[in-house]
């Protein structure tokens, strides 16, 4: 512990941070041999009165989902049995223990907090996770997570990662979570370090070579005297290594576990190969490799081998370098023995691991069970493992027609895994052999999701328009499904696309009819293809007959989850804000209730820009959070959309600059085309309700340019935003060519929010003969529906009309209306605007005030909303992704601030003052 004074200090505060009750996690970050697990062993070591649990990650274990987690939950068994029943089923599911579905990842995450929570009510929790570089993906994911989400609940979650040599940007994994960052020694406790160690007098020219070349590292300060004798440093005439130091510590393990008998070093290779560190398994491996225990003796005299009731090494650098020194043959010797000792029953998955990396060539026995070991995979939602079984498979498979239906599955995992690139060349191997037509377009759809996940540009609406020809013959339903697709990737590429949606709608309209009765999949393609391919006009009936089907209470799930949200849209391009509700809605509770996390970050944008529409802006603020929490436990970017929309209605300028900045670099990088859509829609609102007409002009301009408003994004909303500007900043002549475009899509829409937007817009263009009429018909229109921003924009703007024509009275009772609304809907911005129109008019008011810092902050006032809904602590947790004691310590906090002392007088706020 030379020279790890600071390092010791912040370790031990957070021993006491914890103590008090409070919850840390932290990063420990550096290469090897750096002196992470010396410093790891010095937590625990001082964690007096903790439970400790520890957990090392091992590199070979990787593609096992979930053996991480498994390491860390084996002793909490009682904890499990008290999580929420989706949370225990997603963790029994992930650990192989039964589940009634494949776990989601989510779930898991939110389990892997609870139990850790759970476990440390009676005394503090310390978990360590030393090498997480090499845990699992999905370990790590739940772990991570959970590390960003603790606060209160006397846990420390502590991991050690390794970076390569001499960089310090590791694992990107942990993000987010606190870090320590090791570096080497100082040279003065480094220099002490060393002549603690060296035997004898050593010259002082010695000394410092070694010193250099250690850089610090204590490892190397210990391994690199035993490599070279004194006289190779003496006088300072030995050649300086080019290598760098942690290179030099793997060639000195190299060199003693090439000096250890052969036997000793297949025992070392076996152990190496063997990831539990189970030492019966050891033994038996070693019966059957033809060794005995003392073949064992010579390893552990020297230090590198440990056996006690584990097996392990000094350092993971030995393991590591024992295993990738033996020849291949030596390596597939010691999997084979291994997969003859362990037990087919009760750990078949790593049997048939050892199994096919000792196979010497293909074996369908082999290559049978490491499909069965990816179905039990898929099912405890390791997706990357069943991938990864499912690809050895296939390479093991001998007849190559079977060869190539597991390269099929096996890309299909990869893709649903997150790996593309080994998706195709999976299925490059699937392409090797003869395809008939029926599975090359069943190639072609998968080559179209994969390059849709991946970039959602004009390409793979081609590929699904490809894969949906070929498959027309054999499959009209999945060929159908796939035109939609087609035409989903078209809108998603947006006005860089605009030909695209044309000629995938075509196509569409060409296919075979629809069985008869039609799906409700198939009424959403014939009236999406007919709006896009022969105007608005002429798919709004079908469209509407679409979203009836969608909203049928009997529509199967699967059809839910894949095309609610393409119904949703629908609806909003329909300006039907009755279905759109509905439908974000359900989508959202079936994204909830089945798990399906990956789908959730996008049901919550699409309810976060509806309530946002109908003034709801608190409600889509604790959406947008939860949009970052979710999309950070996946490990995918946010979509941004909803978080746009709500800031720039909030009025909050540098807010929308940064978000649509963000927002379209990322539509970039995906080729979606909406990306700046969306952005300039979002800087026209802003601008418009501060009054910049030039720029909301110049900004709605953009959201409009080569777009028709038949696509995902804005730009049917960018056209009112385009006619407000656009007319108060003097350009008639645009404005009527925007109100043209509108009214295509309004009148024949011909709901109330949309006639009252179009009625609004014809009083900004048209004479002042019609300008009031066409007001106050906006104004009884949009009363009748919740779209409240639209509504209070629309007292705003006849309250500026009436003032311009000095009509002082009746001008304050409309701009009074709309302070009120946007007020209240905590639309500053617009509020502002017309606070000042007021002032003009006579009225003098008095903008809302700062909260004070006593009220309660965005979480806390989440958590009043969701007691006064009635759930339970369990179940606000799972909402807000935080434990239930943290909802307990937020709680507490509450009553302080409210001057409370019950949950009852929390959920009966009348009754006690200002609860």
């Amino acid at each position: 512990m030379l020279g790890r004074s600071a390092e010791c200090a912040l370790l031990d505060d957070l021993l006491s941070a914890v103590s008090r009750g409070e919850s840390r996690s932290l990063v420990v970050r550096g290469e090897a041999g750096v002196g992470k697990t010396t410093l790891l062993d010095h937590l625990v070591a001082g964690a007096l009165g903790f439970q400790v649990v520890r957990v090392t990650g091992v590199q070979a274990e990787m593609e096992l989902a979930y053996a991480g987690l498994h390491q860390l939950c084996s002793s909490m068994a009682e904890q499990v049995a008290v999580l929420p029943a989706g949370q225990r089923d997603a963790l029994q599911g992930a650990l192989g223990l039964g589940s009634v579905r494949p776990p989601d990842g989510f779930q898991v995450a939110l389990a892997t907090l609870g139990i850790l929570s759970e476990a440390a009510r009676e005394r503090p929790l310390l978990c360590v996770v030393d090498d997480a570089q090499w845990l699992d993906r999905a370990s790590m994911q739940a772990l991570a997570f959970t590390a960003r989400r603790l606060r209160a609940e006397s846990v420390a979650l502590v991991f050690g990662v390794r970076t390569p040599d001499g960089v310090e940007d590791g694992d990107s994994r942990a993000s987010g979570i606190p870090e320590l960052l090791v570096e080497g020694l100082p040279d003065e406790a480094a220099r002490s370090l060393l002549m603690s160690l060296l035997p004898g007098r050593w010259d002082e020219q010695v000394v410092d070579r070694i010193v250099a070349e250690a850089r610090g590292i204590p490892l190397a300060l210990v391994e690199l005297p035993k490599e070279s004798t004194p006289t190779e440093y003496a006088g300072g005439f030995g050649l300086p290594r080019a290598t760098p130091a942690g290179d030099r510590v793997r060639a000195a393990h190299a060199g003693r576990i090439a000096g250890l008998p052969p036997e000793t070093r297949r025992l070392l290779l076996a152990a190496a190969a063997e990831p539990t560190g189970d030492p019966v398994l050891l033994w038996r491996a070693a019966e059957r490799l033809g060794l005995s225990a003392a073949a064992a003796s010579p390893a552990v005299a020297l230090g590198l081998l440990v056996i006690s009731d584990r097996v392990g090494f000094s350092h993971p650098t030995v393991r590591s370098t024992v295993y990738w020194q033996a020849t291949h043959d030596e390596r597939c010797a010691a999997h084979r023995a291994l997969a003859d000792v362990t037990d087919p029953l009760t750990d078949p998955d790593r049997r048939a691991w050892h199994a096919a990396r000792g196979a010497e060539g293909p074996d369908e026995r082999i290559a049978a069970d490491l499909e069965q070991s990816a179905a039990r995979a898929r099912v405890r939602g390791g997706l990357a493992a069943a991938a990864a079984f499912m690809s050895r498979s296939a390479e093991l498979t001998p007849d190559p027609v079977r060869r190539r239906e597991r390269a099929l599955r096996a890309a299909r995992a990869a893709r649903s895994a997150g790996s593309p690139d080994d998706a195709l060349r999976l299925l490059s191997m699937v392409e090797a052999g003869p395809v008939d037509e029926r599975r090359q377009g069943e190639l072609d759809l998968l080559r179209a999701q994969i390059a849709f996940a991946t970039k959602r540009g004009r390409d793979s609406a081609s590929l699904f328009l490809r894969a949906a020809r070929r498959l027309e013959p054999h499959d009209v339903e999945l060929a159908r499904d796939t035109y939609l697709e087609a035409i989903s990737a078209a809108m998603f590429a947006g006005p860089q696309d605009a030909g695209g949606q044309a000629e995938m709608s075509r196509a569409a309209l060409d296919a075979p009819p629809a069985p008869h009765p039609p799906r409700p999949v198939d009424l959403l393609l014939d009236g999406t293809a007919t709006r896009i391919a022969l105007g608005h006009a002429a798919g709004v009936d079908t469209l509407r007959t679409a979203l009836a089907a969608f909203r049928d209470p009997a529509l199967p799930e699967p059809d839910g989850l894949r095309w609610l949200w393409m119904a949703g849209a629908t609806a909003v391009g329909l300006w039907d804000q009755e279905g759109w509700d509905d439908l974000s809605g359900t989508y959202l509770r079936l994204t909830r209730r089945t798990g399906q996390t990956a789908a959730l970050p996008l049901a919550l944008t699409m309810r976060t820009v509806m309530h946002t529409c109908v003034g709801e802006l608190d409600l889509a603020s604790a959406l947008v959070e939860e949009v970052q929490l979710v999309s950070e436990a996946v490990g995918t970017p946010p979509p941004l959309y909803g978080a746009l929309l709500l800031s720039a209605w909030r009025g909050h300028e540098a807010e929308v600059a940064r978000l649509s900045r963000t927002a379209e670099a990322e539509a970039s990088r995906r080729g979606e085309g909406n990306g700046p859509v969306m952005g300039n829609l979002a800087r026209a609102i802003v601008a418009n309700s501060i009054g910049r007409y030039q720029d909301a002009l110049a900004a709605a301009r953009e959201a409009c340019r080569g777009s028709r408003p038949l696509e995902v994004g804005g730009a049917t909303w960018a056209l009112s935003e385009f006619i407000e500007a656009a007319a108060r900043a003097g350009a008639p002549g645009e404005a009527a060519d925007a109100l043209r475009r509108l009214t295509e899509v309004t009148g024949p829409s011909g709901t109330d929010w949309a006639l009252g937007v179009e009625a609004r817009a014809r009083a900004l263009v048209g004479g002042s003969g019609e300008a009031e009429d066409r007001y106050r018909e906006a104004v009884d229109r949009l009363s009748r529906t919740r779209i409240r921003g639209d509504l209070a924009r629309t007292h705003l703007l006849y309250g500026e009309w009436l003032r311009r024509k000095r009509r002082r009275q009746a001008a304050r009772t409309q701009l009074r209306t709309a302070y009120d609304l946007f007020t209240a809907m905590g639309m500053t911005a617009f509020a502002a605007r017309s606070a000042r129109e007021l002032q003009a008019a006579g009225m003098t008011v008095t903008m809302p005030t700062a909260v004070a810092a006593s009220e309660l902050t965005a979480q806390e006032s989440q958590i009043v909303r969701l007691v006064r809904e009635g759930l339970t602590n369990a179940e606000i947790g799972t909402r807000l992704f935080i434990s239930p004691r943290t909802v307990e310590w937020h709680l507490r906090k509450i009553f302080g601030k409210q001057g409370l002392s019950s949950r009852r007088q929390l959920r009966n706020p009348a009754n006690h003052g200002r609860g």
